[in-house]
Order: structure tokens, then sequence, then C-alpha cells
């Protein structure tokens, strides 16, 4: 009978006591044997999981060059991460369920919990427990991380013998594995720009935020879904020179441009050849006019039109570069785009000592609800100047990125001289046309917002 004044503890260890069957026989203790011999196996299996996924990127080079046989079998393993994973956790997952089995085995041979079972199950579950996590989870994996290298290099042979034995059960939980996140990333939700837009919009609404910095926000969300197209500098503006042109004239054009690299073309700027950094030209102002300049070229880097900004920095960055010329699908010359031009779209207009008038955007402001602006302005500096969502334009522009072909796309045709044709909130007028382009574009708003 039980002592109600007796510590819980003690009352614990005298019913465990009063529980021991004895005597230990041969097979109670090799299974005890082998327990030990298993919670080593966890151990070392445990602590290769941190091991081999906790090598540096500078451990890895090491690996690399290394020419050893263990360092071939780790750079073998690694190149499969997913499947060295799956075999550490399935063989890690035998092992204890072997151990939960012998301990279970073992405790019924010892103790008789007959009379008291939630004290079997507590000893059954707590022991066995502390045992996985201290001896085959934490400390293995402390040790782990303190020496990965040595460890790697330990089980690099036992685990390519665990990933061949269970290959097939790693090879399956892999392909379902993956078969799960492709489902998953189907199925889940994508934000869109223009909900990002709407929540900036939403954040952004009180009047401590500066105007400057919504712009810059918003110039981070729409980033990464602009082309190319859309900010490049048309060719019709682009300053660029013939390799044949004399070097007096070539010092000349350059003087009068103001730009720190020019283009460089044969024949035609539909083949450019170069593109010539104003720096190298510098130790060679003084000499003649038969100065072989051309050899000054560095080479030219090419970008398709529909290619998104953000990928474009990146190369820009990775390359070292800051000028790309802009080519359309026939491989003609569209125009160029600069690091200036991408930087814009971000931190808005950048104005240095070498912008020249002609690189503004022109416009003139009749009155609140009409505005001239010339037909070459892209599409995306006009909605930047009227302040309103470019978006708006997307089904009509087609595969136009200037008022002038926007107009275009409006009329179906080249269109006479203050020929208006109404979209949205706005009229576009025809102001200036010739020939072959409108060069000027009147743009009347019919509905300005109310102003308390």
């Amino acid at each position: 009978m039980e002592d109600p004044d007796l510590d819980p503890s003690l009352q614990a260890f005298t019913l465990l006591l009063s529980a021991f069957q004895g005597p230990v026989s041969p097979g109670i203790i090799a299974g005890f044997i082998l327990i030990i011999l298993l919670l080593i196996l966890s151990a070392a299996i445990s602590g290769s999981e941190i091991a081999f996924f906790s090598l540096s990127p500078n451990q890895l080079n090491d690996l690399k060059t290394d020419t050893g046989k263990k360092s071939r079998i780790i750079r073998e393993l690694l190149e499969k991460p997913k499947r060295l994973l799956a075999t550490i956790l399935i063989a890690n997952n035998f092992v204890n369920v072997a151990i939960i089995i012998i301990s279970s085995y073992l405790m019924m041979g010892l103790f008789d919990f007959s009379g008291s079972p939630v004290l079997g199950f507590l000893v059954q579950v707590v022991v066995v427990t502390a045992l996985i996590l201290m001896f085959g989870e934490i400390m293995p994996k402390i040790f782990a991380t303190q020496y990965a290298v040595a460890v790697a290099y330990f089980m690099a042979q036992p685990m390519l013998v665990l990933r061949g034995i269970f290959s097939p059960l790693s090879s399956l939980l892999v392909k379902s594995t993956n078969l799960i996140d492709k489902r998953i990333e189907r199925k889940g939700h994508e934000i869109t720009i223009d909900d990002l837009s709407e929540a900036l919009d939403i954040t952004s609404a009180d009047d401590q935020t500066p105007e400057e910095e919504k712009k810059i926000l918003k110039g981070i969300v729409k980033f990464g879904d602009i082309a190319v197209k859309e900010i490049m500098r048309s060719r019709l503006d682009v300053t660029a020179v013939d390799e044949k042109t004399p070097f007096d004239r070539l010092i000349s054009i350059i003087l009068d441009a103001g730009y720190s690299r020019v283009p460089v073309f044969r024949e035609s700027f539909d083949n450019v050849t170069g593109i010539l950094y104003i720096k190298d030209l510098l130790p060679h102002l003084k000499k003649d006019n038969g100065f072989g300049w051309q050899e000054l070229q560095r080479p030219a880097i090419f970008v398709p039109e529909n290619k998104r900004i953000s990928d474009l920095l990146h190369e820009f960055q990775s390359r070292k570069i800051h000028m790309a010329i802009v080519v359309d699908e026939y491989g003609g010359t569209s125009g160029l785009v600069t690091m200036e031009d991408i930087l814009e779209e971000i931190v808005g207009e950048i104005n240095d000592e070498f912008d020249s008038e002609s690189d503004a955007i022109h416009y003139t402001k009749v009155d609140d609800s009409t505005y001239i602006f010339e037909g070459k302005t892209l599409l995306n500096d006009f909605c930047k100047t009227m302040g309103i969502e470019d978006r708006i334009f997307d089904e009509a522009k087609g595969e136009s990125d200037t008022l002038a072909g926007l107009m275009l796309e409006l009329a179906g045709k080249i269109p006479e001289t203050t020929e208006t044709f109404p979209f949205d909130k706005y009229v576009f007028q025809a102001e200036t046309v010739d020939k072959r382009r409108i060069k000027k574009v009147k743009v009347i708003i019919t509905e300005l917002p109310v102003t308390d």
C-alpha cells in the first residue's frame, strides 16, 4: 500500500523496485549492448546531417581541390543534397524505431508493470525519449557543428553505403517531396504588382510620408515588371558616330553631345561595332587627324527589347558596364539603355552636369487640363509627368512605347493634324504631323480631379 506522506519521486522509485522481476538474463544483457550500439549509430547519423550541410564555402572549396577518396565521396554526396538528406532521415528513423522496440522488450523482461501501467508507460516513454534526444540528437549535433569537416570525412564512406541500401526509399521520398512542392507552388497565392501598388497606396496615404519616398517605393515595386523597351532611348535620339568619321570631326561631335560614352557603327546604326569611352580618348586629344581612334572601341553589349530591367541591372553589375545597345526581334538597333536610365526608374530623374536640355521631357502646359508633349515622349515618362498609372494604356498601346505610337494604335493610321482620339479620361490630338511621324501630341484631360 502506498504511503501518502511519501515523496512522489520516492514513491515511483519504490514502485519501480517492486516491479523489478530479475534475475538479468543473457538476452537482456545482449539487448542493452545492442541499444548502446544503436545509440552510437544514431549519434553518428544525426551528426552527419549537421556536418554535411554546415560546411562553409571555404571548406567546400578545399574539398573541390582535394583529390582524396573521401573528399570525392563527400562531393558526390553533396551533388544530390535532397537524396542525401532523405537517406539520413530514413536511416535515423530505422535506428530510432529499433531502439524503441528493443527497449520495450527489455522493459517487459526486467519489470512487471501490471500493477502500475501508468508508471510503465512513463518509464518507457520518458527514458527512451531522453536517451534518443540526449545521446542520439543533441550531443552529436553539437559536436558535429564544431567539427563538421572531421565528421564529414568520418561518415563519408558509411553514408555512401547507406545511400545505396536505402536508395529505393530515398528516391521515392524525394520524388514525393518534389511533387508536393510543385502542387504547393501552383496553389500558392501570388501577389501581383497591382496588389503591391494598392497596398503601398493604402499604407502611404498619410501626409507624414514624404512624396519622394512614395515615388521611390512605387518604383521599387514596379521595377521587376518593366522591360528595357519602356525606358530605352530611341535610335532617333541617340548620338552615335560612324567608324569612318575623321578624328577632328569625332572630337567635335563628342563635345557637342556631352556624353561619356558613344556608340560606334559601320555604315548604319543597325551595325554597331562597339562603344567609345571618352576617357580613353583623353590621352590622344593632341594627335593629328590620321589617328586611328577606332582601336579604342570597347565591345558593345546587345540586349533584346523585352529583357527585364532588373535582369539587365544584374548584368550591368556583373560585367561592370553602364551601357547596352537594344535590338529588336530582327536584329536591328532600336536604341540604347544606360545604368542611369535603370536607376531613374527607382529614384526618379537624375540630372548631372553633362545632362542637356534635350534629354529632359519636353512639354508645354497650356492650362490645368491641356498639355502638349513631343510625340517621341515615352509613355512611361508621360505617366510619371502626369502622375497617372501607366497600366491604363496596357491594352491600347499594343507594341508601342511612345505617345506617338499610342496615337498610331488608336488611329490605325498616321492621323491628320488636329485629328482627335478619346481614350479613358483623356483626348489625344495630333498637334504636329509630317508624312512619316507624329511630332507633337496635345493631351486634354476631360475629367479633372475634384478639389476641396
